[in-house]
């Protein structure tokens, strides 16, 4: 905001991690006020209106970056808060639709946490900025303006219903319950088409205490995907080391293989998939919290870029779309087009004639990306209802499979998969000419065939038996049992 131009005014809806981080960008440019229906915690506390925080999330390193970007120092600070900065695919054992993945040195790397945590430090850094105030335990019932441009919006507050809050822009961060569609067409703005995909995706997720010396060793994140290749309900399980010496382990199912809220069916549901490792390093572990459950994962995609929009508003976030939180890229998605929106901002400021419009076709890219990885896989499941793939896909599906199994043997697959899979870059990447000769000639020939745990990771662990396997060519077997050079030997069980 230059000395010559008017003051400006944001409203922000919803104190989500989108929602922070659009704040964060518009403080640039004008003053923000973020609107809330909770009481933000001091810190690392779970909050009302985020009842998906009880589960696994990731923070990728391209959101990550991202989010860098916009925070300066913001990962520092999540370390220092706690969490866990993990190389990949060095610091995870992985199992894929098409195997494990060997640990290489790192390509990219991932922020290991609760997502209360995240947000938590996030939530500190934005709302000390200068130009950004919070609006709690209040809620937004409509948008003010007209069809051509918004002008605020009524918010009932605790000290009064129907509150006018004027306002130059007004960003849509409200989540998977957002109301905007509903409140755009009232003012008889055009309405907003929306893309469905639902794979009857169930998740569970339960924390335990780690095995003494885990934390110290540095244990990697454990997870079995499923294959959607196999027309059967797809079953994950997944361990993440969290802050405090905590495993948080996530359960998930599709129709008709969903897991349930019986702790005593838990471990079980993990041991029964295709591999059994994450049920075997939860065996004897204590449990600290009860099983929570979560059935609202339907992908849908609110396609905002597409209508007619008032002036002075845009959407972010879950509000333009929810993708199965499996991928982890829901935070990734929305930081990366902020950083569109940023350079929007940069380029002509927030007084630009149609800068709503402008700001949600930045965004939609990403959505995109995100939307077209996540939704071609879960129509794959049995039961999977919504948009069916389009004619020609087939082929497109057989490059990435073949590439997925490449992944498995050649590190530079490997790290084409990462480059794509943890948002740094767009999937064109798979479509370099180096990483399309070598998913032609690749095969999965040599794959590991067992979870690639260091002896070091299985005793902490307490599994049974001796390591088996050797260290290959090229890696050499350091003090703290983790293989040096090329990445860890696979460790049959």
């Amino acid at each position: 905001m230059t000395q010559s131009s008017p003051p400006r005014h944001a409203v922000v809806i919803g104190g989500s991690m989108a929602g922070l981080l659009t704040a964060a960008v518009l403080s640039e440019y004008a003053t923000v006020t973020i609107i809330d229906a909770d009481t933000f915690p001091e810190g690392p506390e779970p909050r009302r209106g985020l009842p998906q925080a009880r589960h696994v999330h990731v923070m990728w390193s391209g959101g990550a970056r991202a989010i860098e970007e916009i925070l300066p120092g913001i990962t520092d600070a999540w370390t220092a808060a706690g969490a866990i900065r993990r190389r990949l695919p060095t610091d995870v054992v992985t199992m894929t639709a098409h195997g494990w993945l060997p640990r290489w040195g790192e390509k990219q790397f991932t922020v290991s946490c609760s997502r209360d945590l995240l947000d938590s430090v996030v939530r500190a850094r934005v709302t000390a900025l200068p130009r950004v105030t919070v609006m709690q335990r209040s809620r937004v019932r409509g948008l003010e303006g007209t069809a051509a441009r918004i002008t605020g919006v009524r918010v009932d507050t605790p000290e009064g219903e129907g509150v006018l809050v004027p306002a130059d822009v007004v960003v849509d961060a409200g989540g998977r319950g957002s109301r905007s569609r509903l409140w755009l067409e009232e003012l008889g703005a055009g309405a907003v088409p929306q893309s469905e995909v639902d794979s009857g995706l169930v998740y569970a997720t339960r924390i335990f205490r780690a095995p003494e010396g885990a934390h110290a060793l540095g244990f990697p994140i454990v997870n079995v995907q499923s294959d959607p290749r196999v027309p059967v309900p797809g079953r994950t399980a997944t361990i993440v080391p969290i802050e405090n010496g905590l495993w948080q382990a996530t359960l998930s199912g599709t129709r008709g293989g969903q897991p349930t809220g019986d702790p005593d069916a838990f471990i079980p549901f993990a041991e029964d998939l295709r591999d059994p490792i994450v049920g075997r390093l939860l065996r004897g572990r204590t449990p600290l919290t009860d099983v929570a459950v979560t059935q609202s994962t339907t992908n849908r995609r609110l396609h905002f870029e597409k209508a007619d929009l008032p002036d002075g508003f845009f959407a972010v976030g879950d509000s333009v779309a929810t993708f199965n939180p499996l991928y982890g890229q829901g935070m990734s998605v929305a930081a990366k087009g902020l950083l569109a929106v940023r350079a929007l901002l940069r380029a002509g400021g927030l007084s630009r004639p149609g800068f709503g419009n402008a700001a949600q076709r930045a965004l939609a890219p990403q959505v995109a990306a995100a939307w077209s990885l996540a939704t071609s896989q879960d129509i794959l499941y049995p039961g999977a209802t919504g948009m069916r793939p389009k004619r020609g896909s087939g082929l497109l599906d057989a490059y990435v499979n073949r590439l997925m199994a490449g992944a498995t043997v050649e590190e530079p697959l490997t790290a084409a998969f990462f480059e794509v899979i943890t948002m740094t870059s767009p999937p064109t990447v798979w479509f370099r000419p180096e990483v399309l000769w070598r998913v032609l000639r690749s095969s999965d020939r040599g794959a590991l065939k067992a979870p690639p745990l260091t002896a070091a990771e299985r005793t902490v662990a307490g599994l049974d038996g001796p390591a088996g396997g050797a260290v290959g060519p090229g890696r050499r077997a350091g003090a703290d049992g983790r293989a040096r050079g090329a990445g860890p030997a696979g460790l049959s069980l």
